[in-house]
């Protein structure tokens, strides 16, 4: 069985692919205003609704489920968590050539933490990212960790499963697309850049950064200044800092 759990994840499902659940475990004795909440929007949306013990949620899922535990149906991929959102790399290129704006990109080169992946999702929906792009291999992926973490941006943001990262910079820069990667040896920082044009971050996985080839293919590499004791940031906090400066440059 698949499973995706807790209110902001099951709740962003519902809303955009109802037909990927099975059914909706709720638990017993909970009535607050969110489980009640979201019991009308599964039953409006002609999903099954079941409530069950607070134990048999627990031995379904290993996570804080928050009293909300939807198994998928038999019917759905293992990524139906995603809901519509899942691109291909020719999805990604007719998005910007189809934008009438300047993009923003995230590339993420090898994050194999869900936890990682799952905020950066986050970050990127907050800030508005037109689409994460993650390698298929050796790269967390979509799942019950991820949705979770992500608290319904799993399920918002469009994510591009890739075969080649080199590949894909190389089709973006001939599109107008200008790449910045993040290295700790970097001499300008993220505040130095021009960030307002269309523009793709890349950030490395945890410890090892960036891959070679994908650092040779950045335009930029950018850092952020360190003043403390610590050498680097967890990845999905620097991802925050670092498209809020972008937020931050296309508003003024």
């Amino acid at each position: 069985m698949n499973y995706i759990f807790g209110i902001h994840s099951v709740d962003g499902l519902l809303r955009r692919k109802p037909t990927a659940i099975r059914e909706l475990a709720l638990q017993q004795g909970r009535s607050d205003k969110r489980i009640a909440a979201l019991e009308t929007l599964a039953r409006n949306q002609g999903v099954i609704v079941v409530r069950e013990p607070r134990a048999a949620l627990d031995q379904r899922v290993t996570g804080r489920h928050q009293g909300a535990v939807a198994t998928l149906a038999d019917t759905a991929r293992g990524d139906a968590s995603a809901g519509d959102n899942l691109l291909d790399e020719v999805d990604l290129l007719q998005l910007i050539d189809n934008s009438e704006r300047p993009v923003l990109l995230l590339v993420l080169d090898g994050v194999t933490d869900p936890h990682n992946l799952g905020a950066c999702l986050r970050s990127a929906d907050a800030a508005g990212v037109d689409a994460v792009v993650v390698p298929k291999d050796k790269s967390a992926d979509l799942g019950p960790t991820v949705s979770k973490v992500a608290c319904g941006a799993a399920e918002a943001v469009p994510f591009v499963r890739v075969t080649n990262i080199a590949r894909t910079l190389e089709a973006l820069k001939a599109r107008g697309v200008w790449v910045y990667g993040t290295a700790g040896e970097a001499e300008a920082t993220v505040y130095d850049m021009d960030l307002r044009g269309s523009l793709a971050l890349v950030m490395g996985a945890e410890g090892a950064g960036m891959r070679r080839l994908t650092r040779e293919l950045c335009d930029h590499l950018v850092k952020l200044p360190m003043a403390g004791s610590v050498s680097s940031l967890n990845v999905s906090v620097a991802t925050g800092i670092c498209l809020f400066e972008a937020v931050r440059q296309r508003r003024s």
